[in-house]
Order: structure tokens, then C-alpha cells, then sequence
């Protein structure tokens, strides 16, 4: 009986990501022995007991078990089918545009995954622009940062700046001041404001183009920061006040990281984006929801010019709770050291998730999951990384080999336990033996031990009391596995980086001093990890998810 339930246990617990349900049980064990209703109440508790055995392993442990023990009924997954959106381009220019005010965070890894599914799909480009026209707020090191993550994550074709491209954002807007679809505006903010929620023009929008081109070489050389702004021409009676001749350049005398004091009238975002889309050809913007006015601005330059308006795909916002995705924010706290860089091991940012071993795949998997919708979405943290771990799962299971590690280790003498020779699979059924262990009476474990429990060593013994039991496997025993080594002066030191900051300190078998840096291994029993750096003594870890 206990078999029947632990294999149809073992099948919904994979089935439902690593939770089986007892009443589904139930159903399956009494379909194969209707008999048993004489016992429902009896088979009740045993399940209820399986069951909680069960869900105490993780995802992996219960595939290995049920493979051991019914591998017939191991289920392929049958996925559904995600599409993206057509698009029209047959051969898609895509754009990611970020700010340069800090590494990229796991909300960009949505964006820019769903260009990089396009481009894949389509046999596209993808340019990665870095929109630093707003000198106020740009971080130095986020060009590198920016490029080296979003180059990991997508196929990136170009990296362009924008603050590089200077003279044909002024060429563009001397060319709108000719067609008297630009002004320069020197009106008080607030009397503006005034005019234009009424739906009444400016004083400054009727003057002739000459005098309005004065004014913008003014801009260069007179005017001060506030004093005038360059606005684009639209229609004053939309219903929509916040499309009124917007602003297109400000001037702006901050200090800027990459080009210093060489320009003081800059692009404001709209303005830089539908020159570049236009310039570098794109055909397809992909956009957070919230830019519908920003692309109705733009969409004015383009008309002007007689310029083809790109395809634009709106996505909604994922709002992530629990997690801290503000870059400014942890900039700055990673600046009074309560992070230690981009790359903690705390943080939802790119360069952390990429040094713990997630995968690119993993969120690629993700953007397309969530797919191409307008419907905002709200996430939480678990959530996140319940759905992303899953992901990361699937892509590094079969190529991480399994290890002991025993964190916090405790020595235990098992009395009458014999001498064994014991080798172990580097991963079970794909790569064969390669650990070889020596075992006596010694061993370290982490798990704490209860009086009159019995226990199993996995792949070795049963005991109580610590006092060997019997060799073989053995169900009526109800025996809990766990991992262990054997006393020697073979082992390896181990030093893993948990997620909350903290070191846990460990012993591994010897087989850990053939990893290679970089290399990710499972910890059987504990969680994947990846191996950051070696010492004559010891192994320095960095956790991945369980």
C-alpha cells in the first residue's frame, strides 16, 4: 500500500510544482485497489503521512524518486504554447532605450527579453540606445553596466548614445522652425500652463520663423536655464492637454558624464526618440503602456516630416512588490555600503542574478510567459521567483552534477554500521558513478536527530539511535533521508553566500575540487549554487535558488 500511494504521491506532487494533493491521491490508490475501502479511514493517515514526506523534498528529489520507483508514470510536461503578436516587418529594427541611472533590473529584463524574442523570431535587429540627453541624472558606471547585461540577455547589434548624437537632433529642429512647426517659447511657466489648458496659443507661437530662429540660437548663447524652452506646434484643441505644444529642447548647464560642458540645449526624451527611430530605421517600438501620449507627441515629428510612424506594441507595467527596483535608490545605497555593488547578492538587479547563475533563457522564458499585453499585472516576490527558479531549473538540472555538501556539519558514530564502498552517480541515470565514497562509523550531518526515529543515509543505511538498522531500503521502516559524508581528511572546506547576505560554512565531499569556477553544481538535498572562487583550503560558493 505504501508504495502505491508514494508513487501516485510522487506524480501529483511533480505534476503541481512539488505539492501533492491527498483527495487526488486518494481517487488514483482506490481506482487500482477498490478493496481498500474497507480501510478508507486507515488509508487516509498513511497518505496523510506519505504525503507530508513527500512534500517535505523538493522538485528535483521527487523526479529522481519517482523515476527510481515508477518511472512509467513520469509525465512530460505539456506546456502551452505561448506566440508572440504579429508584427508587420518581415525583418524588424527594434529599440531598447534605457536611462543610464543604474544597472539593469529584472522589469527591464521583461522589455528588453520580448525585443529579443522579436528579433530572434523575425530575423531582426536590435539596437540598445542609451538615452543620456538629461545630464541631472545619469550614473557613470551604467553605461558598462548597461551594455554588459543587456548584451548577455539579447543580441545586441548596435550600442549607441544618445548624447553622440547632438547635431542631428539640432539639424532636425532648425528644420521644424523652417516649416513653422517649432517655436521658441520665453513665457512664464505658469502663464503658459494658464493658455494652454484653455486651449489659447502663446505670444510667442505667432512670431514669424526668423525671429524664432534667433531665439533658438539665443538658446545656445544667452538665455538661462529656464528662461526658454523649444516647443513643437500641435493641436491646442485636443482633448488630451498634456499633447499642446509640448516641450521639445531645454536648456540645461549641468556638467554631463560623457561630453562634459560641450552642450547646453538638449533633447527632452520625445524629441530624441522619434529622431533616432526615424535616423536608425526602426520599424518596431515596443513600449510600457504609459508612453500612448509619449508616441502620440512623437507621432507629430513624423507627420510633419512625412516620415513612416513605426508599429508600436504596448505592454502593461508589472509592478513588482517586495522587491526594491528603484536604480537611483539602491545607487545610492550601494554608495553608503549597504550593498556592496550592483552585483549583491540581495539585489533584483541583472549583474546579481547573473553572478548567482541564472540563466538568460530563464527570463527570456518569462517575457514570453507574460507575452505582449496591455493588461497591467501585480507580482510579488515569491511569485517571481517561484515561476523564474522554475525556468532556471529546467535549462541547468541535467548539466549540474550533484554533490554533498553538509552546512554546519555535526559528527554522529552509527554503532555496528560496517565498512562500505560506495560510488554515486554525478547525476542519477545520465552521468554515471564518479563519487566514490570510503564509510565506516564516522559521518557529518546537518539534519538534527530525533530518539526513536529511524533514518537512512541516502544510498547506504538505515538506522536508530544511531545504531545501524539494515542496509537495504526498507518502507515499513518510514525512514527519513538524509544527506551526509563520511569523517575523513579528504573533504572540502565550503563557504556558500546566501540570499539574505549571510555565509554559511560546510564541508563538501572530495569529489568538489574538480568544479571549475563558474561551474553550477546541485548540493543534494539544499539547493543549486555556483562555485565563485578557490583557495588551497577551501570553496567559496554563492547561492542560486533551492
Amino acid at each position: 500500500m505504501r508504495e502505491l500511494i508514494e508513487k501516485y504521491g510522487l506524480q501529483n506532487a511533480i505534476r503541481y510544482n512539488g505539492k501533492a494533493n491527498s483527495n487526488a491521491i486518494l481517487g488514483k490508490v482506490l481506482q487500482e485497489r477498490n478493496e481498500l475501502k474497507s480501510k478508507i479511514n486507515e488509508l487516509k493517515r498513511e497518505i496523510g503521512v506519505i504525503v507530508n514526506e513527500i512534500n517535505k523534498l523538493n522538485l528535483n528529489e521527487q523526479i529522481t524518486k519517482l523515476k527510481e520507483i515508477a518511472p512509467e508514470l513520469l509525465e512530460e510536461k505539456k506546456e502551452e504554447k505561448k506566440e508572440l503578436k504579429e508584427i508587420k516587418s518581415k525583418n524588424p529594427v527594434l529599440r531598447f532605450r534605457p536611462s543610464p541611472s543604474g544597472a539593469l533590473h529584472i522589469g527591464h529584463s521583461y522589455v528588453l527579453g520580448i525585443n529579443e524574442l522579436y528579433r530572434e523570431k523575425y530575423n531582426g535587429k536590435l539596437l540598445l540606445i542609451i538615452d543620456d540627453t538629461n545630464p541631472e541624472n545619469i550614473y557613470k558606471d551604467a553605461y558598462k553596466l548597461i551594455e554588459k547585461d543587456g548584451r548577455w540577455l539579447a543580441n545586441v547589434d548596435k550600442v549607441i548614445y544618445a548624447s553622440s548624437r547632438m547635431k542631428i537632433y539640432y539639424k532636425y529642429a532648425e528644420e521644424l522652425i523652417k516649416k513653422n512647426k517649432a517655436y521658441v517659447c520665453n513665457c512664464e511657466q505658469e502663464k503658459f500652463k494658464e493658455l494652454i489648458e484653455n486651449c489659447k496659443e502663446c505670444p510667442c507661437r505667432g512670431l514669424n520663423k526668423d525671429e524664432q530662429l534667433k531665439r533658438w540660437k539665443l538658446m545656445f548663447k544667452k538665455y538661462k536655464p529656464g528662461e526658454a524652452v523649444l516647443r513643437i506646434k500641435t493641436n491646442l484643441q485636443d482633448k488630451n492637454p498634456a499633447l499642446r505644444d509640448w516641450p521639445a529642447f531645454r536648456i540645461n548647464e549641468k556638467k554631463h558624464v560623457i561630453v562634459g560642458k560641450k552642450y547646453r540645449v538638449w533633447p527632452l526624451m520625445n524629441f530624441a526618440v522619434a529622431i533616432d527611430d526615424h535616423e536608425l530605421n526602426v520599424s518596431t517600438a515596443i513600449r510600457a503602456k504609459d508612453h500612448m501620449d509619449n508616441a502620440k507627441r512623437q507621432k507629430y515629428i513624423f507627420d510633419y516630416f512625412n516620415w513612416k510612424f513605426p508599429e508600436n506594441l504596448f505592454v502593461g507595467r508589472i509592478n513588482f512588490t517586495g522587491l526594491r527596483l528603484s536604480a537611483t535608490q539602491t545607487r545610492k545605497l550601494i554608495e553608503q555600503g549597504k550593498y556592496e555593488g550592483w552585483d549583491d547578492v540581495r539585489l533584483p538587479f541583472l549583474p546579481a542574478l547573473r553572478r548567482r547563475g541564472y540563466q538568460k533563457e530563464a527570463f527570456l522564458r518569462y517575457a514570453k510567459e507574460v507575452g505582449v499585453t496591455e493588461v497591467d499585472k501585480k507580482v510579488s516576490k515569491e511569485d517571481f521567483f517561484k515561476l523564474i527558479n522554475a525556468f532556471n531549473t529546467e535549462i541547468i538540472d541535467k548539466n549540474a552534477n550533484r554533490y554533498f555538501i553538509v552546512l554546519n556539519p555535526k559528527k554522529i558514530k552509527i554503532k555496528k554500521a560496517h565498512e562500505m564502498r560506495k560510488e554515486l552517480d554525478l547525476y542519477p541515470n545520465v552521468r554515471k558513478n564518479g563519487r566514490k565514497f570510503l564509510t565506516k562509523q564516522e559521518f557529518y550531518i546537518q539534519d538534527e536527530l530525533e530518539k526513536n526515529k529511524n533514518y537512512r543515509l541516502m544510498h547506504l543505511f538505515n538506522f536508530r539511535n544511531n545504531e545501524f538498522l539494515s542496509e537495504y531500503i526498507d518502507e515499513r521502516l518510514e525512514a527519513k533521508l538524509i544527506h551526509w559524508l563520511p569523517v575523513s581528511n579528504k573533504l572540502v572546506k565550503v563557504e556558500v553566500l546566501i540570499d539574505n547576505n549571510k555565509v554559511i560554512n560546510g564541508l563538501g565531499e572530495e569529489g568538489l575540487k574538480n568544479v571549475k569556477v563558474g561551474e553550477i553544481i546541485q548540493a543534494e538535498r539544499n539547493f543549486f549554487c555556483r562555485l565563485l572562487k578557490k583557495s588551497k583550503n577551501k570553496l567559496y560558493f554563492i547561492y542560486l535558488h533551492r
